[in-house]
């Protein structure tokens, strides 16, 4: 796995941001039973920062706690049967052979707004916002109210395997 890595936030959250979001990104990975070495973009910003991104990209004029950004186009949220396939050729990096998801921009900002908001540890936030974004990546939505639900659900359990509660 490669997690390309970069805090432009300083040490605002006074957590191993690497180290947690390594723990997270292999566990939800684990959890969803992916055959796959993965490469992920994760930056760790500011609320100004991630507010351009979110105009420049979804067209959105303030800041959000997250943003998703995936490499590849699943069929079917979460099945890796279909990269097996030549159209799935394209979403490997050719040399490290690992399956390109994506990437990740949090705002560090919003995780200790959110994580005193909900009552809860930054790291329970932070881990929180890094498996909503990796089920993202990997072509999970909640647009509907069925998808939604099965987002939550998959968002709940992987952070009780990992003991990362609220």
């Amino acid at each position: 796995m490669t997690i390309d890595f970069e805090n432009e936030s300083g040490d605002s959250l006074k957590i191993d941001l690497y180290d947690t979001a390594s723990r997270v990104i292999e566990g939800a990975l684990d959890y969803l039973q992916c055959p796959y070495e993965i490469y992920v973009g994760l930056l760790i910003t500011d609320n100004e920062e991630i507010h351009r991104l979110n105009l420049e990209h979804r067209q959105i004029d303030r800041p959000t706690d997250v943003l998703s950004f995936p490499m590849t186009d699943f069929e079917t949220p979460g099945d890796f049967e279909w990269l097996e396939s030549e159209a799935g050729d394209d979403c490997f990096d050719p040399e490290s052979g690992e399956l390109i998801l994506g990437d990740i921009v949090i705002s560090a900002d919003k995780v200790l707004e959110q994580a005193e908001s909900y009552g809860h540890s930054v790291t329970r936030e932070y881990a929180f916002l890094i498996t909503h974004s990796i089920l993202h990546l990997l072509g999970y939505d909640h647009m509907t109210e069925e998808d939604a639900s099965e987002m939550e659900r998959l968002q709940k359990e992987i952070l009780e395997e990992l003991h990362i509660m609220r």
